[in-house]
């Protein structure tokens, strides 16, 4: 298990490049199995969960070639079938959140899927009902192998129709996409995710070849296509990443540049950071952070204090709840955290509180931040990283902290954050990694 040892109060200073979307990546790689043909994915980030999930497709017989930087071609010409049932399989999928995505390729294009029961952060729970409640209703036919903790689908046929999701899930959202595209007539999703990530597949479908309509919206038409050919396709800057710079900026007082962050697909991100106070300046498709000394939370307009709480887009992504609760830690005033989705993401604060936070955690999904206005610094402590989002989180804490902190088991960053040490670390972060 590796560590992080961070000296902390120091400004950083320069550019910084978000990576690609870890999200979109997961999403985008596995639409691949859709087609014969070759598909080249550019801004592909060189991440843990990603290059799983491309040693995954190889073993399943994918050709998989590194084209240099961050390009990859993808050919799902043939696939072996029988590695769907080994124990290595289950295994490398019950390591790998982002697995679960290989349910609706497989059942579109081949008619019959197996998965493992994925893993990934343990954040609470995170039911799977929607994707196959949707894929049932295309027509697949669900057997639940508990012995192995593997879930069986076959399907005859697809055939499309009117379904009105249960809840607006992103990936369950894309995986009834990448099944219905094959299916027999229209499929028309009610209540479907339209993040930026499920966008990108749907217009990269239809450059194979598919016929969506209605992205970027929560209701898409899928007419349902016989076949779906090669492409080309470039993924988007991470908007966590973008956000998690922001934050890293205001909480250690620094003059930062994200470049090149498709500011247009970042939603309501930026306007959250301003609430909290924190100065962000458009400079074309550029964020620029100047240094403050102090950022003051507003308030609403009838004096109550200011709340954050994720939403399905375009509301706030969970995934930079955290991120805002330690940024909230050093600005002036108070904030109130609502952490919705998931009930055990926020169970990070007590490190924070240890650090000399001062928050109280009211319940599973809610926690109240008063700020210290960087009138008093947090100190440098030992922690242990839960989960990717608050692995950054206490990242971003430690590196405004006095003194030294160690982060443990950094592998849950390394699954979301490209060479996070190396980046950082050229902006003037003293970070070091040990084994």
């Amino acid at each position: 298990m590796a560590s992080f040892i961070i000296e902390g109060g120091t400004q950083l200073h320069g550019e910084i490049i978000p990576q690609g979307a870890k999200n979109e990546a997961l999403e985008v790689i596995c639409a691949t199995l859709l087609t014969s043909e070759p598909v080249v994915m550019h801004n592909v980030p060189n991440i843990l969960d990603v290059n799983n999930l491309i040693g995954l497709l190889s073993k399943m017989g994918v050709s998989v070639m590194p084209l240099g930087g961050h390009s990859w071609k993808f050919q799902a010409e043939t696939l072996d079938m029988d590695y769907l049932h080994s124990d290595e399989f289950v295994q490398r999928c019950a390591a790998l959140r982002g697995s679960i995505l290989l349910l609706g390729p497989l059942l579109g294009r081949f008619h019959k899927a197996l998965v493992a029961k994925p893993g990934g952060d343990q954040i609470g729970r995170r039911r799977l009902d929607t994707h196959f409640l949707g894929v049932q209703e295309l027509g697949a036919h669900l057997n639940i192998n508990d012995e192995r903790d593997i879930y069986e689908l076959e399907a005859e046929e697809l055939k499309g129709k009117y379904m009105l999701l249960d809840e607006a899930s992103v990936t369950g959202t894309a995986n009834i996409i990448m099944a219905a595209v094959f299916a027999e007539g229209t499929t028309t999703i009610y209540n479907a995710a339209c993040e930026p990530y499920i966008q990108q597949l749907c217009k990269m479908l239809n450059r194979m070849g598919a016929k969506i309509s209605g992205i970027a919206s929560n209701l898409l038409t899928i007419e349902g296509v016989t076949e779906l050919h090669g492409t080309e396709h470039t993924i988007l800057p991470d908007m966590i990443e973008v956000g998690s710079f922001i934050g890293m900026a205001a909480m250690t007082g620094s003059e930062l540049t994200i470049k090149n962050v498709s500011f247009d697909n970042l939603g309501i991100i930026p306007d959250m950071f301003s609430r909290m106070g924190v100065k962000i300046e458009r400079k074309n498709d550029d964020i620029y952070i100047p240094a403050q000394e102090h950022y003051e939370v507003e308030s609403f307009m009838d004096g109550s204090i200011m709340s954050f709480s994720d939403a399905p887009w375009p509301g706030l992504t969970p995934d930079l709840l955290s991120v805002l609760l330690v940024v909230a830690t050093q600005a002036k005033g108070s904030v109130l955290i609502h952490q919705k989705m998931f009930e055990s993401r926020l169970f990070f604060v007590d490190k924070l509180i240890d650090m000399g936070a001062q928050i109280i955690l009211c319940d599973p999904h809610r926690a109240v931040v008063v700020g210290h206005d960087h009138l008093f610094q947090l100190r440098g402590s030992r922690m242990t990283s839960p989960d990717i989002r608050a692995g950054i989180a206490l990242l971003i804490a430690a590196l405004s902290a006095k003194g030294k902190s160690m982060i443990s088991n950094i592998e849950q960053i390394d699954r979301g954050y490209e060479n996070i040490e190396g980046r950082l670390a050229a902006l003037g972060a003293k970070i070091t990694r040990i084994s």
